[in-house]
């Protein structure tokens, strides 16, 4: 029996309420209207297709995909269902089935000039990623290792800050090149491609001598600082650093992954970071994101950053760095710290993260993909994710993981907070995001979390956003991303 018509006019209240939640950008009450509209009339296919939309501005793909599903099940005919799960598998870098949907949509809406403009888009990578394949060889050597520094010759002209050293001897990082770097980028400035390659080459050696999990050991005395994801925001990264000070070696600091994407100063963001791990190699850690990846960089904006500020060159040699970026690290045989969460099978150890090669872009499943994808969830056990990639594990998974290992915490990041940061699964897991104001509409505050070598206690600071200069998030990212409307 379906719904009567007090209920159908009462869904459609709902729904313009959503509608208004979702154009002011509060997404979170969007979908707490679209699903009470569902449950008032539950076939209704634009309320699914709606709702898709807004489980991909919340970043959860999974949910998007099988409401965008339902919508066309209800509806084969009803082009929104294809086109928001085009959306979603696109925003997963699944482009193939995003390019299939996107010619499902074009047959029932061939004139909608953003539909052909998605198509033609998702097309164009589709065509890359296969000839990529057909020219691909495991003999290719690594772009790092084919570049000759000596033959990006710095020029008179350039008056931005210069490396000590000269390019007949070398040059050297030092802490006075990174502060006048810093001070650079916060004018707007580019650095030079040549200090640029140095610090990637420099950097890319220090983290290919490292394991996957790496363990830092602390003294009773010292302390040290978890930034969760900085996501491109770099003048809230000087921020942080004016809040707790620059990293040193008696001001250590881990950077929890996803430095680059949808902040449109990523490499500002990743170029500092790796100059103070060349600077500190055994104080600052870096940690791998599931947006140190191929397919995230070409949808969400920072390949596009790369090459407007570099070239395309560059961009490899990064894409080969991320590769070398360790999955995990224990803090003090206490606290492990990871980008995304725990895994889809009990019993992983942490010599089985130190097995993991993880010079590769991350797979679909497994435990690489898991440390950099999965989230807790409230409930006990394991479910699909709802960004449709790793696992949702409850508080008996990670007790467990815990009790295994003798650790006593698990430190992720992976998923913005209204307050920076979130304790769960009764005190044993905490995350924090380090990115304020994410993507410049989210309104959350930001986070950093301070340990103390003695106890091991998390100490949180949390922060607003501060002003940037007037370049937009995303500002690089793909143009798939720029004109969706609601199927209202």
């Amino acid at each position: 029996m379906g719904p009567d018509e007090t209920d159908l006019v009462a869904a459609e209240e709902l729904k313009a309420k959503a509608n208004s939640a979702f154009k002011e950008k509060d997404y979170t009450a969007a979908l707490v209207e679209y699903t009470k509209a569902i449950q008032l009339a539950p076939t209704s296919a634009i309320y699914y297709a709606n709702r898709a939309f807004t489980h991909i501005r919340l970043e959860s793909c999974g949910s998007a995909v099988a409401d965008a599903t339902r919508a066309i099940e209800l509806d084969p005919k009803y082009v929104k269902g294809y086109y928001r799960r085009a959306d979603a598998n696109f925003a997963l870098g699944k482009f193939k089935l995003a390019y299939k949907d996107f010619r499902l949509a074009a047959k029932f809406a061939p004139h909608d000039p953003d539909l052909r403009k998605k198509l033609a888009e998702t097309e164009r990578v589709v065509k890359r990623l296969r000839f990529e394949e057909a020219i691909a060889s495991e003999e290719e050597r690594p772009a790092a290792e084919t570049l000759d520094l000596a033959s990006l010759a710095v020029e008179g002209s350039y008056a931005g800050p210069q490396m000590t050293g000269s390019e007949k001897d070398g040059y050297e990082i030092s802490l006075t090149f990174v502060e006048a770097m810093m001070e650079h980028f916060r004018e707007q400035q580019i650095l030079h491609r040549r200090f640029a390659c140095q610090i990637l080459l420099t950097a890319r050696g220090h983290l290919k001598a490292l394991p996957s999990l790496v363990d830092i050991p602390l003294e009773d005395s010292q302390h040290f600082t978890v930034c969760g994801d900085v996501h491109g925001q770099f003048y809230d990264l000087l921020n942080i650093f004016k809040l707790n000070g620059l990293p040193s070696e008696s001001n250590p600091y881990l950077f929890n992954g996803d430095f680059v994407d949808r902040g449109s100063f990523s490499v500002e963001i990743i170029l500092t970071l790796l100059a103070f791990k060349c600077l500190y190699p055994q104080h600052v850690h870096l940690a791998r994101g599931n947006h140190e990846s191929k397919h995230m960089n070409q949808v969400y904006g920072f390949e596009g950053e790369v090459k407007h500020k570099y070239n395309g060159t560059v961009m490899d040699i990064f894409r080969e760095l991320f590769c070398w970026l360790p999955l995990a690290h224990v803090i003090n045989k206490r606290v492990i710290v990871v980008h995304g969460g725990l895994f889809a099978r009990d019993g992983v150890t942490l010599d089985d993260i130190r097995k993991i090669d993880r010079n590769r872009q991350p797979p679909d499943d497994g435990l690489m993909c898991e440390l950099l994808w999965s989230d807790p969830q409230p409930t006990k056990g394991r479910s699909p994710n709802k960004r449709g990639v790793g696992v949702a594990f409850g508080p008996d998974v990670t007790r467990a993981f815990l009790e295994l290992n003798k650790l006593d915490l698990l430190v992720r990041s992976h998923e913005a907070k209204p307050d920076g940061y979130e304790v769960e699964h009764n005190g044993d897991c905490v995350t924090v995001f380090s990115a304020p104001n994410y993507c410049d509409q989210m309104g959350n505050k930001g986070a950093f979390i301070r340990f103390k070598g003695a106890d091991m206690i998390p100490e949180f600071t949390t922060f607003a956003a501060v002003s940037h200069p007037d370049v937009k998030a995303m500002a690089y990212a793909s143009s798939m991303f720029g004109s969706s409307l609601l199927g209202v």
